[in-house]
């Protein structure tokens, strides 16, 4: 795409964007909402250090060697020896783990926030300073740098007779800034190929929706769907000009596709969640509960008249069963969300009841929707 072909475009996006507010549904979101540029995204940094300055919550150096040894190898860097057999206490020292994420096209002397973790049996990291550490990718390259005082949310306390109190975790932290970038992450955005967005969510419907509302704006066939997450759009060679071309393609609505039918159960919190395309065939439900009662008692039988015999305690027990009469509900052909709900709630059927409900729906084929049980 050359740049008077760009400088056109650029000319009629106002004039498209008014013509596209008409076609387009409330059902309508911007691609930036929906989608994301394939190559820009974050990567992960781990690191691993020491944190010093805590008051006795550090490592217990019998159970922690490492911190020893890391401690040792931090001093042999300032030329100090640790002689061999010395017994030593560093109980404000604690070995952690670091993390941070890197942003896309983060430069050097950016700051990142890192999150700092205790690996041992440090009680708590508060108060605690973390030493330079550097972070490195899974490349094995360091790409930042990180050193600060930690920020720690959580807290603990204990008494002499054993009772203590515990407030969050403090056995991990944050630093806000703490953390410099000392690589760039190289990238193919400035390479002049064509741009991709990738969906959030695989749809083809949503994906042919966004090729077809960018060649709207741009003209035919400069958008092209490749598959149901990615769409592939034809894009200018100079990179400042691929700049206004995205910041202007993302912010162009796109009418997404129907989700699909579904009925998600979660059975440890009783949550159920019916999709709005969920529907239902014909079919009659009746739901009862059957509840069996056993009562203990205690009777006292006594001699009889001749006073032969003793008093003894003999039990005594009663079971009975009842089964709650619940009226049968139908569903008319095609019935609606509106129609399930309310069926269900006439008939008082609690969180559980609804669920067998629904599983016994799915294995009759009356329930027209993909029934997931996380």
């Amino acid at each position: 795409m050359n740049t008077l072909t760009f400088r056109k475009i650029i000319n009629s996006f106002l004039m498209g964007t008014l013509l596209l507010q008409f076609s387009f549904t409330a059902q309508a979101e911007r691609i930036k909402d929906i989608a994301s540029v394939a190559g820009v995204r974050p990567n992960q940094l781990i690191g691993y250090g020491l944190v010093v300055g805590l008051d006795g919550t550090g490592d217990q150096v019998t159970q922690s060697p490492f911190t020893i040894q890391s401690f040792n190898s931090m001093l042999k860097q300032f030329g100090i020896t640790v002689p061999e057999g010395a017994r030593m206490q560093m109980k404000n020292v604690a070995a952690v783990m670091i993390q941070a994420e890197l942003p896309a096209f983060a430069k050097p002397g950016q700051t990142l926030d890192v999150t700092v973790s205790s690996i041992s049996n440090a009680k708590s990291l508060r108060g605690g300073s973390l030493l330079v550490a550097p972070l490195k990718g899974l490349d094995g390259k360091v790409y930042a740098v990180a050193q600060g005082n930690l920020v720690v949310g959580g807290f603990g306390a204990q008494g002499a007779d054993g009772s203590s109190i515990k407030v969050n975790i403090p056995s991990a932290g944050r630093i806000p800034s703490g953390a410099l970038v000392e690589r760039a992450v190289e990238t193919n955005f400035a390479g002049g190929q064509p741009i991709v967005f990738n969906l959030n969510r695989a749809d083809f419907t949503t994906a042919n929706q966004m090729a077809k509302s960018i060649n709207t704006l741009l003209g035919p066939d400069v958008a092209r769907p490749l598959d149901s997450v990615s769409v592939m759009v034809d894009s200018p060679q100079n990179p400042a000009q691929r700049v206004d071309f995205i910041a202007m393609l993302e912010n162009l609505d796109v009418t997404l596709g129907d989700e699909p039918a579904k009925v998600i159960i979660n059975s440890r919190t009783g949550t159920i969640v019916v999709g709005k395309n969920v529907r239902v065939s014909p079919v009659a439900v009746t739901h009862g509960s059957l509840t069996v009662t056993v009562a203990e008692s205690l009777t006292v039988s006594q001699p009889n008249a001749l006073g032969q015999g003793q008093t003894v305690v003999v039990p005594s027990s009663k079971v009975s069963a009842s089964e709650k009469v619940n009226p049968m509900f139908k569903f008319a052909p095609g019935a609606s969300l509106d129609d399930i709900v309310r069926s269900v709630n006439n008939v008082g059927a609690s969180p559980s009841d609804l669920m067998a409900i629904l599983e016994a729906l799915k294995q009759s084929g009356a329930l027209k929707a993909e029934l997931v049980v996380i």
